[in-house]
């Protein structure tokens, strides 16, 4: 087992994984930038390094920084969270290189998996369903034809695109055009690759997503679905472990695809496989996460399981000691995401110094944050700040049980979207479980 790990993240995320870290006994390690000097994560940790700038491309991003704060403090291997460099090949290959271990799969697996062409290519080889579409595409000529020949609407995608960015929904053949050239514009910005592909658009359909988790001793398990439909701009708000429109019978076919997904990729250590379903019952292939994801709590409150600490003991070459028959969904779980915006002013971002904070508590009540009275929340990262979730043996108990902790939670000093999430969450279809991923487009302020 590891003796020191650094944590390359930032806000609740690199705090949760501290925390799993100390339950276990190991030894933690922070990286900040200048404007996250006193924040929470570099409190809590053992020891910490400044590793540049305010901008994540000057800290968070900079692979040698993190690098040598992990030779200089002796850890032995980094968790990279989600975000920043979860996802990087290049990074997880710079780990491996400086005989550090990256705590997620291995530079091949992300590689192949984070190639969105390379991924389809790889479910549908080993009998996944994929959704119907194309590879690569050259040019405009031939996405055009492509369409004619799948059928409008359809879905352009970027091959490195992810968090919404690189996506465009094509309804008319005249706005084609356009719409390839800002996506792929898009994706070179935030990816440097714009390279598209196509998909056929479903409608309506529910974003179902199976976690697995995967040894070096080709054990590979599911640890059953959750649904994220909920989301605003391809951003989720909104999770909950099992999902309310999967039987028994569609778990079952989810947790065998998922497994054999996995199996195919060579996967190891802790990922998510992300399925569209539709109503009919059908479930196809998107794309695979290859790292922790925001929403593991969840599946964390209905199985059991932390994942985390499995993350960290499958990377140090321990065998899961579960088999999937031990896997079962007990209860029904919920998370929201506590972003700092303004719903009222086009979810505006907000920053600024937390004047009163008071979460919610209470039993089956978990907060995952980073916050504390006079922190000052920076402008140069992502909006969310904490999540709240909830456990229930019903799924009727749970979204009271969560409404409550949102009406509880107290957070002056920035805006936030607490009672956006309460208004969302008293939608009848949110009620009684049908609604889909256009939920958000339906709601009137």
């Amino acid at each position: 087992m590891f003796s020191k790990i650094l944590i390359a993240n930032r806000g609740e995320i690199a705090v949760r994984i501290i925390r799993a870290c100390k339950e276990m006994g190991i030894a933690t390690v922070a990286v900040f930038s200048e404007a996250d000097r006193n924040a929470l994560h570099v409190n809590l940790a053992d020891e910490s390094y400044c590793i540049g700038a305010a901008p994540a491309a000057d800290s968070y991003l900079n692979m040698s920084a993190i690098i040598t704060a992990a030779v200089s403090s002796g850890a032995s291997a980094i968790h990279p969270g989600y975000g920043f460099l979860s996802e990087n090949t290049k990074f997880a290959a710079l780990c491996e290189k400086c005989n550090i271990t990256f705590i997620g799969p291995g530079p091949e697996v992300i590689e192949i998996m984070g190639d969105k062409d390379s991924a389809r290519r790889t479910m549908k080889e080993a009998g996944v369903p994929v959704i119907p579409g194309t590879d690569i595409l050259k040019n405009t000529e031939e996405a055009l034809e492509a369409a004619r020949e799948i059928g409008f609407p359809v879905l352009l995608k970027a091959r490195s695109g992810g968090g919404g960015r690189g996506i465009r929904l094509v309804e008319k053949e005249e706005d084609l055009e356009h719409a390839f050239n800002v996506a792929s514009a898009e994706a070179i910005a935030a990816f440097s690759d714009g390279a598209m592909y196509m998909e056929k658009f479903l409608y309506p359909v529910k974003h179902v997503e199976a976690q697995v988790l995967c040894d070096k001793f080709g054990n590979a398990l599911c640890l059953g679905e959750r649904e994220c439909s909920v989301q605003r701009r391809n951003q989720k708000l909104i999770e909950e472990s099992p999902s309310p429109a999967v039987s028994e019978e569609q778990r079952k076919q989810i947790i065998e695809v998922s497994r054999k997904a996995a199996l195919a990729s060579g996967y190891v250590n802790a990922g998510t496989i992300e399925f569209l379903l539709a109503d009919d019952g059908e479930f196809y292939f998107m794309e695979m996460n290859t790292r922790l994801q925001v929403e593991h709590g969840v599946t964390e409150m209905v199985t059991g399981i932390d994942i985390v600490k499995w993350q960290i003991r499958i990377a140090a070459g321990l065998p899961l000691t579960f088999k999937q028959e031990d896997i079962l969904l007990d209860g029904s779980a919920i998370e929201c995401r506590i972003n700092a915006e303004n719903p009222r002013q086009n979810f505006r971002p907000s920053c600024g110094k937390i004047e009163l904070l008071h979460f919610p508590a209470g039993p089956w009540v978990r907060v995952d944050s980073a916050l504390y009275q006079n922190y000052i929340v920076p402008p140069f990262y992502d909006s969310l700040v904490s999540k709240i979730l909830v456990f229930a043996k019903t799924r009727e108990e749970a979204i009271r049980k969560m409404r409550a902790a949102l009406c509880e939670l107290v957070i002056e000093g920035i805006d936030h979207n607490a009672d956006f999430l309460c208004e969302v969450m008293s939608m009848e279809e949110f009620e009684n479980g049908s609604y889909h991923v256009d939920l958000l487009s339906k709601k009137k302020d």
